[in-house]
C-alpha cells in the first residue's frame, strides 16, 4: 500500500521539476534529430534508444504532444515550432482514422495542446490557424463516436480496434475527443443526417465501462470480492448480436481475472478528467442523460474505487508492478509494504502506469476537495504527489544523455514479450516508452502551474 506523505506540497517538487525538464528537452532534441519518419513512430525504447512496434501509430500524438508540453513549460519557441510544425506535417491521416480507439491520445495530445494554448494567450491568436485546429477536432471526436457498438442496457461503447466485441480500459481517455468536439458545438451526422449528441455517447461509454470494466466487490464473478474492490478489466467481451455482455479479458495485463495497472492508471485518470469536464457543462446539457447528479455519481464511483484500488494494491513508494496478478509476484515476498524493485529476479514494474495514475489521482483529489470532501480528497491529492515525487527521482528519472527516454522502467507489452531484457536480467527493466515520457511531462505541467499560480492545466482549456 502506498505510504502517502501527507506534508508534501506541490512547492517541494520545485526543483526536481526543474531538473526533470532539463532532462526532457535533450531528450526530445535527441529523438527529432536522429528519428527516421520511415521506420513509423516512436513507441518505446531498447537499450536506451527509441524504436518502432505496435498494431498501429497511436503514440504519434505524444511524441510531438512532448515538443508543445515542453514549450508550455518552458517557454522554449524551439520546441513549439517541432510540436506545431509535425502537427502540421504528420497528423492529418490521425483526425480521420476509423480503424483505432485512440483520438483522444494522438489527436487532443497535438492539435487539442495548440488549440489549448492559443486560447490561453500563449501562442500568438491567429484566426485562420485556430479554426484548422478547432476543425482537426471537431472531425477527430465525431470519427472517434462512429465507432459504436450498441448493448443491451440501451446504451453503447466506443470499440477498440480489436472489433466490435471489444470495450478497452484505454479508451476511457480518448473521450476527450468527443468533449473538446462538443465544447466547439459539434455533432455526429449519421443516416439520413440522424444529430447525434458527442456528449451523450461519452456520457454511455463512461458508463458501459463503469458498468463493466471497474469492479465493485459486489460478487460479479468468484473474484469480485470486497478486498479487490476497484480492479480492472483490460477488455470486456460483449455478443454483437444481442448486446449482452460475456466476459472480461485481457491482452496486455496477465490475465481476465487480473489488473494490468497500466489499464486501471487509464481509467483513473479518464474519469477524474471528465468529472472536471462536467462542471463546464449547463445542467440542461446533461438532462437528458439522467442529469447531472446520476452522471456525476457514475463517475465518481469507479473513479474513487480505482483510485482505492491502486494506492492498496500497489507498493510503498506508489510505483505499481505492471499486473497486480502477475504470476511471480508471490515470490518477491511482502512487496507491497515496500517500495517496488525495478530490477527483481521476478516482474516488472510500470513507471508509466505511476505517471497517468498520479494525474488522475491529483485531479480527482482537487475536484472533491471543490465539493467539500475535504478528507477523501486530501488522501488522493497527496497520494498523487506522493507518486510524482517518486517518479522524479533516480531509478525512474532518465538523466543519462545517451538515453532517448524520459521515464524509465516502463513496460509495453509483457505477454507478447515485446520488453527488452537487459543482459545479466530475468525482466524488463531501464527501458521507456513514448506514452511514459507523455504522461511525466503532463503531470509535470500540471504541478507547475499550480506552483506557480499558473491557469489551471485542462484539456480542454483553462
Amino acid at each position: 500500500m502506498i505510504e502517502i506523505k501527507t506534508s508534501l506540497k506541490p512547492s517541494d517538487l520545485a526543483p526536481k521539476l526543474e531538473r526533470m525538464w532539463a532532462a526532457s528537452a535533450a531528450k526530445i532534441k535527441s529523438i527529432e534529430k536522429g528519428w527516421d519518419a520511415a521506420q513509423g513512430s516512436p513507441v518505446f525504447t531498447i537499450k536506451g534508444r527509441y524504436t518502432s512496434k505496435g498494431w498501429t501509430e497511436w503514440t504519434q500524438g505524444f511524441v510531438y504532444g512532448s515538443a508543445i508540453l515542453q514549450f508550455d513549460a518552458t517557454n522554449d519557441s524551439e520546441f513549439l515550432a517541432i510540436g506545431r510544425d509535425h502537427t502540421f506535417k504528420d497528423m492529418a491521416g490521425h483526425i480521420t482514422h476509423f480503424g483505432v480507439h485512440d483520438h483522444g491520445f494522438n489527436n487532443v495530445s497535438t492539435y487539442g495542446n495548440l488549440w489549448r494554448l492559443m486560447g490561453e494567450g500563449r501562442i500568438p491568436a491567429d484566426a485562420r490557424e485556430k479554426d484548422f485546429y478547432e476543425l482537426a477536432l471537431k472531425a477527430s471526436g465525431a470519427v472517434q463516436a462512429k465507432r459504436w457498438t450498441k448493448v443491451a442496457n440501451g446504451r453503447g461503447y466506443i470499440h477498440s480496434f480489436n472489433g466490435p466485441h471489444s470495450l478497452f480500459a484505454d479508451t476511457i481517455r480518448s473521450l476527450r475527443s468527443l468533449a473538446v468536439a462538443h465544447k466547439l458545438g459539434h455533432a455526429l451526422l449519421d443516416e439520413k443526417d440522424a444529430k447525434i449528441s458527442l456528449l451523450k455517447r461519452l456520457v454511455d461509454h463512461a458508463a458501459v465501462t463503469a458498468e463493466f470494466t471497474v469492479f465493485y466487490g459486489l460478487g460479479r464473478d468468484a473474484y469480485d470480492t470486497a478486498e479487490l474492490r476497484g480492479r480492472a478489466a483490460h477488455e470486456i467481451i460483449f455478443n454483437t448480436n444481442d448486446g449482452n455482455y460475456r466476459c472480461p479479458n485481457s491482452q496486455q495485463g496477465y490475465a481476465p481475472f487480473t489488473t494490468w495497472t497500466r489499464g486501471l492508471a487509464w481509467v483513473v485518470l479518464g474519469y477524474a478528467e471528465e468529472l472536471e469536464f462536467l462542471q463546464t457543462l449547463a445542467d440542461k446539457e446533461l438532462d437528458g442523460m439522467g442529469g447531472r447528479a446520476s452522471v456525476e455519481a457514475m463517475m465518481l464511483n469507479a473513479a474513487k474505487a480505482t483510485c482505492d484500488f491502486y494506492i492498496s494494491q500497489t507498493p510503498t513508494d506508489g510505483i505499481p508492478y505492471w499486473d497486480t496478478g502477475a504470476p511471480n509476484l508471490h515470490k518477491l515476498g511482502d512487496y507491497l509494504n515496500r517500495p517496488a524493485e525495478p530490477k527483481n529476479d521476478w516482474e516488472p514494474v510500470d513507471a508509466s502506469a505511476a505517471a497517468i495514475a498520479a494525474q488522475g489521482l491529483l485531479r480527482l483529489g482537487r475536484f472533491l476537495r471543490s465539493r467539500g470532501e475535504v478528507g477523501q480528497g486530501d488522501k488522493y491529492w497527496q497520494a498523487g504527489l506522493t507518486v510524482v515525487d517518486r517518479l522524479l527521482e533516480e531509478p525512474y528519472l532518465s538523466s543519462e544523455p545517451g538515453h532517448q527516454g524520459l521515464l524509465l522502467h516502463s513496460v509495453y507489452h509483457r505477454p507478447n514479450g515485446w520488453d527488452h531484457v537487459p543482459v545479466g536480467s530475468k525482466i524488463p527493466n531501464g527501458e521507456s516508452s513514448q506514452w511514459g515520457d507523455y504522461h511525466l511531462r503532463e503531470v509535470a505541467l500540471y504541478l507547475q502551474r499550480i506552483i506557480r499560480g499558473g491557469k489551471y492545466y485542462a484539456f480542454y482549456g483553462a
